[in-house]
């Protein structure tokens, strides 16, 4: 029989891109692996937001930031190279960067699903090609794109939502067949609800806000919405090295609504 060991996390040290950083799951994911001893580079459009991050880590090791809009090809490649040469190189990618939208189709304008698609698909495409040449020289380097379990299951008033981030798993699929050969692992992380503001916002809206929570919490299994940091903790994982064995794969952390 094969001697069972526990290890630790090895994502201490690693040079790792997070988008989407100032809230949500960006936030959250930014949290985790600057506790676990990882350097961190932060990429948001909200640049007051970075700054109140890196508020917080004042008198530890703050993570780097730089403002980009990753639907903008131009701000993203500037945005990147000022955060590679910042963390002196780059093991890891997480793309969280994500914008959602409540319509019926029929009311959805062009510019509406060029918004969705550009940041939602566009937008980790933008990023994965600016950080490709540093992450091939990165150590053990692997990328995770967040998508969401409305990406595996379809949600109603959310066609371009569904849609961007349905292609967006695949995008990770075909892209862990191109980069095998450089030694880059790529998987995506499907949330099914999590607690971020932008759920919050969404349910303050509501006519009952405590009906519409409860009408939601009862599509899952688990009956509940996940928190930022149990999709941090996913998203990490496939980050480390004890993950070596898995790319191309899309891992659903969504309480089983994706097949309930």
């Amino acid at each position: 029989m094969v001697a069972q060991t526990r290890r630790a996390m090895t994502l201490s040290g690693k040079r790792i891109i997070v988008t989407g950083a100032a809230s949500g799951i960006g936030l959250g994911t930014t949290q985790y692996l600057l506790a676990i001893g990882a350097r961190v580079g932060l990429l948001d459009r909200d640049e007051a937001g970075l700054q109140r991050v890196v508020a917080h880590f004042e008198g530890r090791a703050a993570p780097v930031i730089a403002s980009a809009d990753v639907a903008d090809v131009s701000q993203v490649r500037r945005g990147v190279d000022q955060l590679v040469a910042g963390l002196d190189g780059l093991d890891g990618l997480v793309n969280c960067a994500g914008v959602d939208l409540l319509r019926d189709f029929e009311q959805m304008t062009a510019e509406d699903w060029q918004r969705l698609l550009g940041v939602n698909l566009m937008g980790p495409v933008n990023v994965c090609h600016a950080a490709l040449p540093a992450l091939k020289r990165g150590v053990n380097p692997a990328i995770v794109n967040v998508a969401s379990a409305a990406g595996l299951r379809p949600l109603a008033q959310r066609t371009a939502y569904c849609s961007s981030k349905a292609a967006l798993v695949m995008f990770g699929k075909a892209l862990a067949m191109d980069l095998a050969a450089d030694g880059i692992r790529v998987n995506t992380v499907c949330p099914g609800i999590v607690d971020t503001p932008m759920l919050q916002d969404s349910v303050r809206t509501a006519v009952d806000p405590g009906a519409a929570m409860a009408e939601i919490s009862d599509r899952y299994l688990i009956k509940r919405a996940g928190t930022v940091q149990e999709i941090a903790t996913a998203i990490g994982f496939m980050l480390d090295d004890a993950a070596g064995y898995i790319t191309g794969t899309s891992l659903a952390v969504d309480g089983g609504r994706s097949f309930h």
